[in-house]
C-alpha cells in the first residue's frame, strides 16, 4: 500500500511542474467558464426551473463543471496516452513482470494526478466565478465532504474506462478510434454541456444510467443538496457500482492481456 501512495504523491508532484500550463489552464477554464454561464443565463431566462434548477443552481453547476474537467477527465487526458503508447511499442512488457499491480499503479498515479487538478485548476475558477455570480453554495458543511466524496468516486469511474480504452491498444493497431469515441461520449453524457437533467424521456434516463453521470452529474447534484439522506446513498452506490464494475472488467483483460504477453514472450 505504501508504493501505491508514493506513485499517488509522485503523479500529484508531476503535474505541479507544470507550472505555466497550470495557469493557462486556470484562464482556459475561467473565459470558457463566463461564456457558458452567461449561455445558460439566456436559456435559463427563457426555461425557468429547466431541469429542476434554479438559475444559480444552473450557474453554479456550470462552474463546477470547469472544476471537474481536468479533476474527473471527462475529455480524456492523463494516463491513458501514455499506456497506450507503452502497450504499441512493447514496453508494457517490462510493466507486466514488476512486481506491482497494473492497474493499482496506474490507479494510484491518476488519483495524485486528479488531486492536482482539484486544487490547481479547480478551485481558482470556481472563486473567480463566485465574483461575478450569485451561485448557490452550500451552506450545510456536511456537504463539503459529502461532495468531496463523489468526486473521489467519480475520478475513480473516469480511471477505470479510461483503463479499458488504453487496454484496447492490445487489440486494436491503433487506440486513438477508441480515445476519441470515449472523449465524445465523455463530454455528451457526463452533463458537460448540458445537465442530464434538461435531457428529456427515455435520453435522459439512459444518460442518468450510464458510467459518465458519475463524473460531473452526480457531484454536481450533491454539491446542489439534490441528493440527500437515502438518496445520497443511492448516489454513492451508483458510482461505486460503477467503478467497481469497470475495474473488474479491466482487471480481467489486464489478465488476458498478460496471458498474451507471456505466451508472445516464451
Amino acid at each position: 500500500m505504501r508504493l501505491y501512495v508514493v506513485v499517488a504523491a509522485g503523479g500529484f508532484r508531476r503535474y505541479a511542474t507544470y507550472r505555466v500550463a497550470t495557469l493557462a489552464g486556470v484562464f482556459t477554464n475561467t473565459v470558457f467558464g463566463f461564456i457558458v454561464a452567461y449561455t445558460y443565463i439566456a436559456l435559463w431566462d427563457e426555461r425557468p426551473g429547466l431541469g429542476g434548477y434554479g438559475l444559480s443552481q444552473a450557474v453554479t453547476y456550470v462552474w463546477l463543471g470547469q472544476a471537474l474537467l481536468m479533476t474527473c477527465a471527462m475529455m480524456g487526458g492523463g494516463f491513458e496516452d501514455e499506456l497506450t503508447e507503452r502497450i504499441r511499442t512493447g514496453d508494457i512488457a517490462v510493466d507486466l513482470y514488476r512486481p506491482a499491480d497494473l492497474q493499482l499503479w496506474w490507479l494510484a498515479g491518476d488519483l495524485g494526478r486528479a488531486a492536482f487538478h482539484l486544487l490547481g485548476r479547480g478551485i481558482v475558477p470556481m472563486v473567480l466565478g463566485s465574483f461575478a455570480f450569485e451561485l448557490a453554495l452550500p451552506t450545510d458543511p456536511l456537504i463539503w465532504p459529502a461532495f468531496l466524496l463523489a468526486v473521489l468516486l467519480g475520478v475513480v469511474v473516469s480511471f477505470a474506462i479510461r483503463f479499458l480504452v488504453a487496454l484496447s491498444a492490445f487489440w486494436l493497431m491503433d487506440g486513438a478510434g477508441v480515445a476519441q469515441m470515449a472523449m465524445l461520449a465523455g463530454m455528451f453524457f457526463s452533463g458537460l454541456l448540458l445537465p442530464l437533467n434538461v435531457f428529456p424521456g427515455v435520453l435522459g434516463e439512459v444518460a442518468r444510467a450510464l458510467p459518465w453521470s458519475s463524473l460531473l452529474q452526480v457531484p454536481a447534484d450533491v454539491f446542489l443538496g439534490v441528493h440527500t439522506g437515502w438518496d445520497l446513498v443511492w448516489a454513492y452506490a451508483f458510482q461505486a457500482g460503477w467503478a467497481l464494475a469497470l475495474l473488474a472488467v479491466g482487471r480481467l483483460l489486464q489478465s488476458v492481456a498478460t496471458r498474451r504477453v507471456v505466451v508472445q514472450g516464451g
